[in-house]
């Protein structure tokens, strides 16, 4: 017969040493675990957070209709102050006898003329020979060619039957404007200086510092508008700009500044200037959620003197630390990043069962039952009043509820760590080794034993 009152009492004495053993070692955990002992590990949930301490969305946001960047072609081109005029009036510009002069430009964009250069003066006129000067700002270059037909037949000067008198348009006025690009790539700042008749460009050296960029644009009349700055200064705002268009009206001279070095200091009275005020700043989003922004059509319109500048926006970084190794991330400017995707950005585990991939044959191999995964975040985010808040996040209800999965921001400090449970199960599963023998040798005698290892 089977003593069992003897063998209950044997396994109760051994029971109680595995009790023994398993409270010493957990007495030994809690006083080095990381788990029992974090200070930031009682955060509030994502379910409590409040929404103004939520990372705001950078999606959903659409590139502005480009057609709101540029002013209207015109029907006619309507002369102005700063066009030149190519003018031939046989026998008093030119001689009867000879051909008129033609001039080829070297632009494409500009179509050959006829006659001498004649510019158009600041008050609109253009002075000719024996006659007074004669008006022409807002006349297209028919309109013109009339006009001045019409001032040397009232002074009897050419005769009806046998006038030749031809009005082209040799060159047209253009604006000059001043664009600095910090979205550029090049680390050195220069300043480039692009001529409308396509004669090269010169560039000098302002030094080293901050990438950037800077020219001096000469806009044709009907072109000086913030698309054509754009596209002749290198395209749209890159994914590393603010994704604004920046217009400071009137703050640079070119005849006090012909360098193009002394971009001006804007007054408080400047930045609050009304909409008709001849300086002030004026910005143009170039993205927009929801409602289409409201953008005047002489906004767009470039003035003399004008500087158009384009900044590059602050890099912005999040940081991590516990079982994430120590590192400075950047934060991505264009795309939400959820914390589980940020996990898995840092090469951080997730749902790997305790598993090391960093082995020299690349295998991921792992023997028994594996470890429990570490699936506490803790979240220091700073609030707008300068303080700090702890967010906790569990990462196995953010793979499960999206709106677990809340947004990593600027500035945030991303902390994995174990839970209390999985640190336990870890420590028992990898440290404490159980092994149970039994004999029966017969029905008299029956023996049972148990050892543990642990450190």
């Amino acid at each position: 017969m089977i003593d069992f009152s003897k063998l209950r009492s044997q396994l109760h004495v051994t029971l109680d040493h595995l009790t023994l053993v398993i409270a010493t070692a957990l007495c030994t955990l809690v006083s080095g675990c990381a788990s029992f002992t974090n200070p930031v590990a009682n955060g509030v949930p994502v379910r409590l957070l409040p929404d103004e301490l939520l990372a705001p969305s950078k999606e959903g946001y659409q590139t502005i209709p480009l057609t709101m960047l540029r002013q209207p072609p015109p029907e006619h081109y309507l002369l102005a102050a700063g066009d030149t005029l190519g003018i031939f009036i046989e026998g008093v510009l030119g001689e009867a006898e000879s051909p008129p002069p033609v001039n080829i430009p070297d632009s494409a964009e500009l179509p050959p003329s006829i006659g001498y250069p004649i510019p158009l003066r600041a008050d609109g006129t253009i002075s000719l020979p024996y006659v007074e000067p004669i008006k022409v700002a807002g006349l297209t270059i028919e309109q013109a060619e009339q006009a001045v037909v019409d001032a040397y037949l009232k002074k009897q000067i050419v005769r009806a039957e046998d006038r030749r008198i031809l009005v082209t348009l040799m060159r047209p006025r253009y604006v000059k404007v001043l664009v600095i690009r910090d979205d550029s790539q090049e680390r050195q700042f220069s300043l480039q200086t692009q001529s409308l008749q396509g004669l090269g460009s010169s560039t000098s050296s302002i030094g080293g510092g901050p990438s950037g960029q800077g020219m001096v644009l000469e806009l044709p009349a009907y072109e000086n508008d913030v698309l054509n700055v754009l596209t002749r200064s290198g395209g749209l705002p890159g994914l590393e700009s603010t994704q604004e268009v920046i217009i400071q009206r009137g703050f640079w001279d070119e005849r006090n500044d012909p360098q193009g070095l002394n971009r001006g200091c804007p007054t408080q009275a400047d930045l609050t200037a009304g909409p008709d005020s001849k300086h002030r700043i004026i910005r143009i989003p170039m993205k927009y959620r929801g409602q289409l922004p409201t953008i005047r059509p002489e906004d767009v319109i470039l003035e003399k003197g004008d500087i158009v500048t384009v900044r590059s926006r602050q890099p912005e970084f999040f940081y991590t630390g516990g079982l994430l190794p120590s590192f400075e991330h950047p934060l991505p400017s264009d795309y939400d990043l959820p914390v589980v995707q940020a996990v898995l950005k840092t090469a951080g585990p997730v749902i790997n069962g305790g598993l090391n991939s960093s082995n020299l044959n690349g295998a991921i191999v792992g023997t028994g039952l594996g470890n429990p995964s570490p699936s506490l975040i803790a979240i220091l985010r700073k609030t707008p009043n300068g303080g700090q808040v702890t967010i906790r996040v569990d990462l196995n209800e953010a793979l499960r509820d999206p709106r677990e999965n809340i947004l990593v921001e600027a500035g945030d400090i991303l902390l994995l760590q174990e839970t209390p449970e999985e640190s336990v199960a870890r420590y028992l599963t990898q440290t404490i080794q159980a092994n149970f023998f039994v004999r029966w040798l017969d029905r008299q005698d029956a023996q049972g034993s148990a050892s543990i290892i642990a450190p």
